[in-house]
Order: structure tokens, then C-alpha cells, then sequence
């Protein structure tokens, strides 16, 4: 074709219509107000490689991150504890699930060498493993064969008498809007929607974890009793669980600490009740906060 054909157009084939060709309409618009592409956003401060430290995405206020608190998370603060009881110097910055690359907190965005260098998230499920070659002090697994049982009494009775209390008591219905609906919008409807879904989320994995296929509260209660009791007394006068800190000391403390802590306001605390019958736990707790926060 010669530059003379373009001055031709009624001799040239017919044009295919393309799928991608926007409709006559919607080009006015655009021919009006055309797109302008804009320079990215600089990535937030707590976030950029300037921060050349370690860093713990948790569930957290500002404040608390600021002070280096103790998340409200339980999943959040056994890895808090896990990583003080390493030696390892990091700080945590109030985060959510959308923020996580595994859509889960936490996180751990680690060290880098230099102002140039690339971080990479680090994931729980990865976490431990990092630690281990990272952390001044080495928290080893005990080979103890007890070990694997009594950390599913925390990850089984107590963790389900926590979701029970937690989300589905109506008495803390108002610590749940403060902790988990309240930071994510400010929008009724969306407050509404997300205060049932994290009680159906509960009500679903209670269910699940039933032979019976339901939610019976004296059950629960009593199972997470006879945890805390069995824990208590493999505890006893001794500092740790087995002689030396362990992720099962950080998981037993993630729970001990926000079921007698004060500043989370319970209105219906019957683990607290049941707990403070405890003392080998209560005196555990104390000393970790003491000791690590």
C-alpha cells in the first residue's frame, strides 16, 4: 500500500470490526476527558526498605504496635512470644489479612543489609524455620512424646472455647466490634456484614470440630476446663512446660494472656473465671509478659 491509498479510503477493503473497539458513545467521553496515567504511590513508610529493620504484621492497634504490646490475636501473639523467646529484635505495626501475601497474619517482613536490598514476606507457616537460623537463642521442639498432645488440648478444647466466648456470647459482641469490625469501616452495612460473617465463620468451625455436628456450650466449657487443668498440672512450680521455652509456652501464653488481661473488657469471661483457678498458668503468664514485653 502506497502513502496515496490512505487518501483513498472508499477503495479500501472494508475494516473488521474489532472486538476491543469501544462503542461510539463511551469514545466521546474519553475523547473528552482522556485517561492520564499517574506516577505509583510510594509504598507506605512502614513498608519501604528504609525501615532496615524486622518487622511483625499483626493484629494491633497503632498505639499498642507503637509500644510493642501484645497483639489481641491469639494466632498473632503465640508467634509474638515465639520470636521474643528467639532473641530476635523486630517490631509490629497494626496490619490485616489483606495486607498478608498469604492472606493470613501474621507476617514477618525481615532485615535487609542495605537501603537497596529486597525484602520478602515471610509467612507463619515459615516462620519458625527463620528463626531458627536468624534468632540469638535456639527454641527447640522437646522431643518429649507428651509434647504433640497437649498442644492440641490449646489448639483443640481451649482454642475452641475461645471462639465460642469470643464471637458467639452475646455479652462480647461489643469486644468483637471494637477489635475486628470497627478498624475495617466505618459503614453500618458493611459493620452489619462482617459482624455476621466472622460469627458464622465461628459458628461453622465449632460445628465442624463437633462429633454431633453441634454447638453445645457446656461441652465446650467443660473440655476447655480440663485443658487448663491437665496444663496446669504438667506445669506445676517449673518455669517452662518442658525445661525450656517452646512454641507450646508462647501458644498457652497467647491464650492465658488476653483471657486475663484487663484491657480487653470482656463482657462474658468464663475462661477467665476457669483460668484464675489456675496458678501454675497465671504465675506462666506473668512471667512471660514480665519477662518478654
Amino acid at each position: 500500500m502506497t502513502q496515496d491509498d490512505a487518501a483513498a479510503p472508499a477503495q479500501q477493503a472494508p475494516r473488521r470490526q474489532s472486538l476491543f473497539r469501544l462503542p461510539t458513545p463511551v469514545k466521546r467521553v474519553f475523547d473528552r476527558f482522556p485517561l492520564v496515567t499517574y506516577e505509583e504511590n510510594e509504598l507506605p513508610l512502614r513498608s519501604t526498605v528504609r525501615d532496615s529493620g524486622n518487622v511483625l504484621h499483626v493484629f494491633t492497634t497503632v498505639e499498642e504496635a507503637r509500644t510493642g504490646r501484645p497483639s489481641y490475636n491469639p494466632g498473632c501473639l503465640r508467634w509474638q512470644a515465639y520470636l521474643r523467646f528467639a532473641g530476635i529484635d523486630f517490631r509490629t505495626v497494626a496490619s490485616s489479612n489483606h495486607a498478608s501475601p498469604s492472606g493470613i497474619l501474621p507476617f514477618l517482613m525481615p532485615a535487609v543489609a542495605s537501603p537497596t536490598g529486597q525484602r520478602q514476606a515471610i509467612p507463619s507457616n515459615k516462620m519458625k524455620k527463620w528463626a531458627s537460623t536468624h534468632g540469638a537463642r535456639s527454641v527447640r521442639e522437646p522431643s518429649d512424646m507428651r509434647y504433640e498432645a497437649y498442644m492440641s488440648l490449646l489448639e483443640n478444647s481451649i482454642r475452641k472455647a475461645w471462639l465460642y466466648q469470643l464471637y458467639l456470647l452475646p455479652a462480647n459482641a461489643t469486644l468483637v466490634h471494637k477489635l475486628y469490625v470497627a478498624p475495617c469501616s466505618s459503614n453500618p452495612l458493611v459493620q452489619s456484614s462482617i459482624s455476621y460473617n466472622l460469627r458464622l465463620a465461628a459458628e461453622t468451625e465449632l460445628a465442624k470440630s463437633s462429633y454431633s455436628g453441634t454447638i453445645a456450650e457446656e461441652e465446650i466449657f467443660s473440655g476447655a476446663e480440663d485443658a487448663f487443668a491437665a496444663l496446669n498440672s504438667l506445669l506445676g512450680s517449673a518455669e517452662w512446660i518442658f525445661e525450656v521455652p517452646s512454641m507450646l509456652d508462647a501458644a498457652l501464653f497467647a491464650y492465658t494472656h488476653l483471657i486475663l488481661e484487663e484491657g480487653m473488657a470482656w463482657g462474658d469471661n468464663k475462661l477467665g473465671e476457669m483460668l484464675g483457678k489456675h496458678s501454675a498458668l497465671v504465675v506462666h503468664r506473668d512471667r512471660v509478659l514480665s519477662d518478654y514485653f
